[in-house]
């Protein structure tokens, strides 16, 4: 079966996130008081408080920090589907799907870079083996 996907309902905390992914550009928050970048959004910045911030775009390159093979119990995909938590080149970490590697393949450390693809027609940012992604 084909992935089945939710679109997005963008929020006033999270719309200038799939504004970006609109134009496949990954963006993270900086905080205008402490500087620091976090991800996902959220109201405040999750270190200072402070409601103030900016928008900053990611290099889309990062590491696999840990992964899972994701099965739904009812719904099971064509193929699997690899779900990863990747520490981005600017210290944040983000979940997507890994794409175009063998779930017995996928290492931690293994450099990883977003693409965006349309899945289950909604636009998502997903990652793919640096050697695959290029």
């Amino acid at each position: 079966m084909a992935a089945s996907v939710v679109p997005p309902s963008p929020v006033r905390d999270d719309a200038f996130f799939w504004e970006g992914v609109t134009r496949s550009q990954l963006l993270l928050r900086r905080c205008a008081q402490c500087e620091r970048l976090h991800h996902p959004p959220s109201p405040m910045c999750p270190h200072c408080g402070s409601v103030e911030w900016r928008t900053e775009a990611a290099s889309g390159e990062g590491t696999v920090h840990s992964w899972i093979v994701s099965a739904h119990p009812t719904e099971p995909d064509d193929s699997p589907r690899i779900v990863v938590l990747v520490d981005l080149a600017e210290g944040v970490r983000f979940v997507a799907n890994l794409a175009g590697i063998a779930p017995a393949d996928v290492t931690v450390g293994l450099a990883v870079r977003v693409t965006f693809e349309t899945v289950g027609g909604v636009l998502l940012p997903q990652f793919r083996p640096v050697e695959v992604a290029e």
